[in-house]
């Protein structure tokens, strides 16, 4: 059975190529706007991975981070940020709220793919 990650970027530009990349991978595709969308499909879905954005309107990645790492059914899920930062301190917050990896956009395909075979289980 496909593994499904949720993608969580405001943009859709990004939401589209992530998709795009992974679907053609094999995996299922679930897709939010922001954190506070995102949160709609953690019902006790099974998802495998979330990959997120860090600047988004209405919840954040890391913010998004929290939530998802309050929720016992999705305490050990790998999280992977997708983001224009690279400032360590933004790193060394996300690692704190639960981050599993990082993503400097913009992504190569290839390199999405192998961090994510890294973590997904």
């Amino acid at each position: 059975m496909a593994k499904t990650i949720l993608i969580v970027d405001d943009s859709e530009s990004i939401r589209e190529v992530v998709s795009f990349t992974l679907e053609n991978e094999g995996y299922k595709v679930l897709v939010a706007v922001d954190g506070k969308d995102a949160l709609k499909y953690l019902d006790g879905t099974e998802i495998d991975l979330v990959i997120t954005d860090l600047h988004m309107p209405v919840m954040d990645g890391i913010e998004l981070i929290k939530e998802i790492r309050n929720m016992e059914k999705y305490q050990r899920i790998p999280i992977l940020f997708l983001t224009t930062e690279s400032q360590a301190a933004k790193k060394m917050e996300a690692k704190e709220a639960g981050a599993t990896g990082w993503i400097i956009k913009p992504f190569v395909p290839a390199k999405l793919i192998a961090a994510i075979n890294k973590v997904i289980r």
